[in-house]
């Protein structure tokens, strides 16, 4: 998160700390990692094509005085392309020229349900429970129950995402 947080930043420029911008970096990397996640099946590094559109803008903006700022603008375009196409080989291409800068790495379910930051986030394994409560919950068709959880759980940062495979969660 911090190597992203500076990227935004043209080298030539000061560089603004504050936790607020970090989170916000931490935000934006979550849309790129979502994005990847979003394309099913799991999707792997591959090498760059450097005839795709984004691919070329994308080093046209490094050849630019190393612009990682137009760069990572550049990866967010094509996170939105993922988003909309569900396309295994851009999300493969996303993390390809994400990579040149070091990012996107980690698996993406890892890092989009992430560690605590404080002692006060709720852990994974209460999460799990609570989604387990949830779905006997539903079961019982007990809604307003099941609506109570996911709220809590909302209050407490993390997002829920139902699908026809179950529910994934991620922090917010």
């Amino acid at each position: 998160m911090l190597r992203f947080f500076i990227l935004r930043a043209h080298y030539r420029s000061p560089l603004n700390y504050s936790d607020a911008h970090l989170d916000d970096a931490r935000q934006a990397l979550s849309r790129l990692y979502t994005a990847i996640k979003a394309a099913q099946p799991a999707v792997e590094v591959a090498a760059v094509d450097w005839h795709e559109r984004h691919a070329i803008r994308f080093c046209q903006a490094m050849n630019d005085d190393f612009n990682t700022p137009e760069a990572c603008a550049i990866l967010f375009d094509l996170a939105s392309e993922v988003n909309r196409s569900k396309s295994v080989e851009l999300a493969s291409q996303l993390r390809g020229l994400a990579g040149l800068l070091g990012l996107l790495k980690r698996d993406p379910q890892v890092f989009l349900q992430g560690t605590p930051a404080n002692d006060a986030e709720i852990s994974a394994t209460a999460i799990e429970t609570l989604i387990a409560d949830r779905l006997a919950a539903k079961k019982r068709k007990d809604y307003s129950e099941a609506d109570r959880i996911r709220s809590g759980l909302l209050a407490a940062g993390v997002v829920l995402e139902d699908d026809a495979k179950g529910t994934n969660w991620r922090r917010a």
